[in-house]
């Protein structure tokens, strides 16, 4: 099988495309023929290594201490099963379906366990529009959900919000029952408007300001704020959650769980949960949770690709269409 590979950690041109073995399920996995796949903001940062210094050590001994330990990108990916392991219930060769795996999914075929991300398509979704979706959706439910407790009724402010994990953070946050503000650059605001969004804020407008505790919630999905200038927009028991962590986030955070007033909380991205997925999956089939695409590549155009999400511009995702 033809499949996307990084042998070595650097620059988007580290990529090329090898001819592999295709991988066997084991007894509790699933074949799947990929049709889609993606690029993500994180696909970036494992090729080129870039991370928080604190964790630097410890992710290297994760993902490779000299090179990556698993060969094949991509996180991301939609189509359809081929083969099932002996102890896999509840699929059957030919099924449509969708999920997450950390590495492996930039390729014809991967292999990923039953009891992982991994849940249907739904019906109503072609496969790009699936395999566009667990990163941010599971990433932003983890955040609103798990990491910000977001409760009905409250208010949340989403920085970032057009990118992957935003544009699912709007709709969730609505879903969830909460107000939300969106802030993102000029050419993105009716899009997430389109989303959801109550209220939506130019980031880089003259007049961009956030009133005194206006926001119960405040998710950076960027790393673009600051606690100590965000502060003062939170209530008295504001939640100024961020995606992107570094050691100085995580004192804030361990110093403020010791104070009173808003605490600063470093959230992580998605996990498997194969009852999160399907959660996904069902919020997808009824239509009150959609992916947005903003650009779709072929294989071949792998480097071209990650080169524009370095950019960090994109809006959603950016696809790649594995095979027909």
């Amino acid at each position: 099988m033809k499949a996307v590979t990084c042998r070595r950690y650097g620059s988007p041109d580290m990529l090329a495309i090898e001819t592999i073995e295709r991988p066997k399920p084991r007894r509790d996995e699933v074949l799947v023929r990929v049709t889609n796949s993606t690029v993500t903001s994180g696909d970036t940062r494992l090729r080129g290594f870039r991370g928080p210094l604190l964790f630097w050590l410890p992710l290297r001994l994760a993902f490779g201490v000299f090179r990556p330990r698993q060969p094949i990108t991509g996180m991301e990916f939609a189509g359809d099963v081929v083969a099932l392991g002996s102890a896999v219930k509840g699929l059957r060769p030919g099924d449509r379906v969708f999920g997450m795996k950390l590495g492996g999914a930039n390729a014809e075929y991967v292999t990923v366990k039953a009891t992982a991300a991994l849940a249907r398509c739904p019906d109503r979704l072609s496969d790009d529009q699936c395999a566009a979706t667990p990163f941010g959706a599971l990433s932003a439910l983890t955040f609103v959900r798990d990491t910000a407790e977001l409760r009905p009724g409250e208010r949340i402010l989403i920085y970032g919000a057009s990118g992957a994990v935003g544009v699912f953070a709007i709709q969730l946050a609505k879903i969830l029952g909460a107000h939300v503000t969106a802030v993102s650059s000029a050419r993105n605001l009716q899009m997430v408007l389109d989303l959801g969004a109550d209220r939506a804020l130019d980031y880089a407008a003259p007049d961009f300001r956030l009133e005194a505790e206006a926001y119960d919630v405040i998710l950076d999905t960027v790393g673009a704020t600051r606690f100590s200038q965000c502060r003062h927009a939170l209530g008295p028991t504001g939640r100024h959650v961020f995606a992107e962590v570094d050691g100085g986030r995580l004192l804030q955070s361990l110093w403020t769980s010791f104070c009173s007033g808003p605490r600063v909380l470093c959230g992580f991205s998605a996990g498997d949960s194969p009852e999160d997925m399907t959660l996904i999956a069902r919020h997808l089939d009824r239509g009150v949770l959609r992916p947005v695409i903003d650009r779709r590549y072929t294989m071949a155009q792998i480097i071209e690709a990650h080169r524009y999400v370095e950019l960090g511009r994109k809006r959603g995702a950016v696809v790649i269409r594995v095979a027909d």
